[in-house]
């Protein structure tokens, strides 16, 4: 198992360019099967997340080849409905195949989906809309049996919590569904706009892309297109709290503003100065933080809940109390305890975390939980004195590419060690 070696600490600075997202990319992924023709998708990240979809894909009898960033996937030839529970364990987000599937074969057999544990993440949601549209599902010893021997339909549907997954599957299914569907409460991600365009260049008729309701009239049959997918708005927010952090001056490129205002408006709260051009965002922070009142997590347009762990790690110490509360899972903070092996300050209480700035961290070998948490981890070591060791890399490698890369770009000492800190270290030019 690999892991991460930081040597701490350090003031990031310079420019790096953000990476395709990491939420679009996988529904993007699983609507290909929705298409007749080929698709070619750019600005791909390179992912455990996304190989494992490349992987269903051609499970399922897609052609998948990679260059560079760009993605050819021919979904001509998918012959198959069932999906291993090998893979759908390796994702939470496996499940959004659900939908594109059942609508393009008629059918689905699929186990329930693993990735982070983070508290109970129910597809109820998912299962209550897909019946609406005339699905038939059935739970056999953990897997799921769907079928929709007579097609799928439109009808309304409504929401009870804006997930972002439901309505990615509710989408998916819509599209080719007989009749018109009106969904109700549908989340208001950016990554779901990228989704409704990228399914609009396929012929898709889709009104209302990015509010809370959206209106599908069903057609016949999806192409293939050339779509580009959005900048990660939560790479972005990773680098703008490591700069934070660290007391740096970071430049990003590839980024879209807008989608992080809640992330940036925190930042400036504690300190930071942040320039925004149309694709850059450009942050100066002082040497040490101010602490924030409070942050809560929220559907967006609220502070996302992927980019609470980095903020709550930059915060470690910065001067003065913050609080942060979590409403979307119950157990988004079980990083916390691999921070307090480095000297941070923090108790939590159900869902609230209170953190205590202190004036250093010190490193120490640490276990990133879960991917938010890694990530949380990897800034903590930036800011702390001595050697920080991270394992359970491959959580982190599931949602940013070659993490190491990027923050050597900027100045930091971190290298990644295939066989654990016995190896010799690789150089950190």
């Amino acid at each position: 198992m690999a892991v991460l070696v930081i040597d701490g600490p350090c003031r990031l600075c310079g420019e790096v360019r953000v990476h395709g997202a990491k939420n679009s990319t996988l529904p993007l992924l699983a609507a290909c099967l929705l298409c007749r023709s080929p698709v070619v998708l750019h600005n791909c990240p390179r992912l455990t997340d996304v190989d494992t979809s490349i992987k269903i894909l051609r499970h399922l009898g897609c052609i998948v080849q990679r260059r560079k960033d760009d993605l050819w996937v021919d979904p001509r030839a998918v012959c198959g409905s069932t999906i291993p529970e090998d893979l759908m364990r390796e994702m939470r987000s496996s499940i959004v195949f659900l939908g594109a599937l059942s609508s393009r074969m008629g059918q689905a057999r699929l186990s329930f989906p693993g990735g982070c544990e983070l508290g109970p993440r129910p597809i109820d949601l998912h299962l209550r809309a897909l019946a609406r549209l005339g699905m038939d599902i059935r739970e056999d010893h953990g897997e799921l049996l769907c079928s929709a021997p007579g097609g799928l339909s439109g009808c309304s549907l409504s929401l009870s919590f804006p997930s972002v997954g439901a309505t990615e599957n509710i989408l998916l299914a819509a599209c080719c569904a007989k009749g018109t569907t009106v969904l109700h409460g549908a989340a208001q991600e950016p990554e779901i706009a990228d989704l409704c365009d990228f399914l609009g260049k396929c012929g898709a008729r889709i009104q209302g892309a990015g509010g809370s309701t959206l209106r599908i009239e069903g057609v016949s049959r999806l192409t293939g297109c050339e779509h580009t997918v959005m900048p990660d708005r939560i790479e972005a927010a990773t680098f703008l709290c490591a700069a934070a952090a660290t007391g740096g001056e970071v430049t990003l490129s590839h980024v879209i503003p807008r989608h992080i205002l809640p992330v940036t408006a925190v930042l400036e709260e504690a300190g930071c100065r942040i320039q925004e051009e149309e694709n850059r965002l450009r942050i100066t922070a002082p040497p040490r933080l101010h602490a924030v009142h409070a942050v809560r997590t929220m559907p967006y347009p609220g502070f996302p809940t992927d980019a609470q762990a980095p903020m709550l790690s930059a915060l470690c110490t910065a001067q003065g109390t913050s609080m942060l509360t979590e409403t979307i899972f119950t157990a988004r903070f079980k990083y916390v305890g691999e921070l307090l092996r480095l000297g941070a300050h923090v108790k939590v209480e159900d869902r609230v975390a209170v953190v205590e700035g202190v004036s250093r961290l010190s490193g120490a070998p640490v276990m990133a939980p879960d991917l938010r948490g890694g990530a949380a981890l990897l800034l903590a070591g930036l800011c702390a004195e001595g050697e920080t060791v991270i394992d359970g890399v491959s959580h982190i490698d599931r949602g940013y590419e070659k993490a190491e890369e990027s923050f050597r770009l900027l100045g930091a000492q971190v290298c990644r060690l295939p066989g654990g800190r016995g190896e010799e270290k690789q150089s950190l030019l």
